[in-house]
């Protein structure tokens, strides 16, 4: 697959993921009781744009193996709440201190700190509920979806990735806590994507455990490729204040190595997913040119 006509595929995912969001937020269900502040603040954190890598991520695995696309979609949507919700609470001035987020104000710009919060602690719930109400999907895989969920993007994933680098701005980081942070922090949620579309579609323990590692390369190479892009990137282009990890004293490989060392250690990971989709032949292009996308996007 040439890189162009993945990026009409993922664009083609983005816009139907967005749709799927916009209705999710508007919805009877969610609208009847919700003060509009609140809503109008999740509106807003989710349907901001970006590439929305990891619902495709979701929907493409179970693609491999055979799952349903309309559960494969419900549990992306769900997965993507999480994230919508981590970038929400991570711009806030306690954490990283973000005004922009893809171009636009940030939420606790355009509302406020408070209702920023509360508009994350509000998505990180549906997110659940989201998966909860799959009903293609066995009340067994569901709470196996909810309990690897749970995991990947709290204290031993996501959110403990955030505490390891804010508490980087007070001390020097080896080469070891920073590969750590970053598998924890970006590497944990993607690799559940992966994860979750192989049980969606009921993969062997084989498969899911071969489609995690291809995640944690993704995940990885995705940290590095954010690393590159705040070290050397646009500010225009990537739609945010860029050098920031600079600024605050924090020690990247972006600074440990430079640009071409980590490159060449970009092109490993790469290599590395690509390698773990092999048995699958052509079936497995889609996702290995997700990989390659990874590491040379420019936002």
């Amino acid at each position: 697959m040439k890189t162009a006509e993945f990026e009409v595929l993922l664009k083609a995912s983005a816009a139907a993921v967005g749709d799927y969001l916009d209705d999710t937020l508007s919805s009877n269900q969610l609208v009847a009781g919700t003060p509009h502040h609140l809503l109008n603040a999740m509106r807003h954190g989710v349907l901001n744009g970006g590439k929305r890598l990891r619902p495709f991520l979701v929907c493409e695995t179970a693609k491999l193996f055979g799952g349903d696309p309309k559960a494969a979609m419900q549990v992306a949507l769900a997965i993507e709440c999480i994230h919508s919700y981590s970038l929400v609470h991570d711009d806030l001035p306690a954490m990283d201190d973000d005004d922009l987020r893809r171009g636009k104000p940030t939420v606790h710009k355009a509302f406020d700190e408070a209702t920023a919060i509360l508009a994350g602690d509000a998505l990180l719930t549906l997110s659940f509920g989201l998966v909860a109400a799959v009903e293609a999907l066995s009340a067994e895989t569901r709470v196996k979806l909810v309990i690897l969920m749970s995991k990947r993007a709290g204290a031993p994933g996501m959110v403990g990735g955030q505490v390891l680098d804010m508490q980087a701005k007070e001390k020097r980081r080896s080469e070891i806590e920073i590969t750590r942070m970053q598998a924890m922090k970006t590497g944990a949620l993607i690799s559940c994507c992966c994860e979750a579309g192989a049980l969606i579609a009921s993969a062997s323990d084989d498969d899911r455990t071969r489609m995690r590692r291809y995640g944690e390369n993704v995940g990885i190479a995705f940290q590095l490729a954010d690393d590159i892009l705040d070290e050397y990137g646009d500010a225009e282009v990537v739609g945010k204040a860029l050098r920031k990890d600079r600024g605050q004293g924090k020690q990247t490989l972006a600074l440990i190595y430079g640009k071409r060392a980590l490159e060449d250690r970009l092109a490993a990971l790469i290599t590395g997913a690509e390698e773990l989709l092999q048995p699958f032949g052509e079936r497995g292009e889609v996702l290995a040119e997700a990989a390659r996308f990874v590491s040379v996007r420019k936002q």
